[in-house]
């Protein structure tokens, strides 16, 4: 290739490449080689550490450092694209582990924003974390499953008994599932699970529905290890 031709194309690629959200370093991908890297050495050793009754859990990371941060950049600064690479190491994991072997083919659904909410940020980034899971894992979608019919106050800084009463009438089915008889149990999606305050609310509503949770799968949880209990 000639000299000037390769110099062009160069140039060209700066205008292509977009900035990493996390450092601002230019990137053709969702984040920089380095921020990609420090996000994966979040990942928890046993995701499926939480994998058991009365709500199974499967969570990929560890809720801090630059995991957090991601999450709050893909929420709170307009930047939806995080949540593929995000939902996509999820379904990664889960195809990994022997929770998802073992257990028949759920239907996925993500936990919801409230219409206002979502109006607001202008994205539910739990369903958009639930499709890229669901274009990894083969799994189908049901995008609707679940409505929130409360707008909510936002759940930091309140406690355990604050969150459940926050949430406590939070959900309803959606039509187009209510309208369905499922064989298969959902599958719960979400950015974090700390309390799991909302995941029982939402439980709550389907079970009363007559329609049966596998478990919640997450991007992040508060627990360290195997042995911690979640914040």
């Amino acid at each position: 290739m000639p000299t000037w031709k390769h110099s062009f194309n160069n140039f060209l690629n700066l205008f292509l490449q977009s900035h990493c959200p996390l450092c601002q370093r230019p990137t053709s991908g969702e984040f920089c080689p380095y921020c990609t890297k420090q996000l994966q050495s979040c990942q928890h050793k046993d995701p499926a550490a939480l994998w058991q009754q009365p709500i199974p859990v499967f969570g990929w990371g560890i809720y801090g450092g630059i995991v957090k941060r991601a999450i709050a950049v893909m929420k709170y600064e307009n930047q939806p694209q995080i949540a593929r690479p995000l939902g996509q190491w999820l379904g990664e994991a889960w195809l990994l582990s022997n929770v998802s072997k073992i257990n028949p083919q759920p239907l996925v659904i993500p936990i919801p924003l409230h219409p206002h909410k979502q109006k607001t940020r202008g994205y539910n980034q739990a369903g958009l974390i639930a499709q890229s899971f669901c274009q990894t894992t083969g799994l189908k979608l049901q995008v609707n499953g679940l409505k929130r019919v409360q707008d909510t106050q936002a759940q930091f800084g309140l406690s355990v008994s604050e969150r459940e009463n926050n949430l406590a009438e939070a959900f309803a089915v959606g039509e187009e599932l209510r309208r369905r008889r499922l064989n298969v149990p959902v599958l719960l999606v979400d950015d974090i699970y700390t309390t799991g305050a909302t995941a029982r609310s939402a439980v709550k509503i389907l079970n009363q529905n007559s329609i049966s949770v596998l478990g919640l799968v997450a991007v992040t949880t508060a627990v360290k290890d195997k042995y911690a209990k979640s914040l």
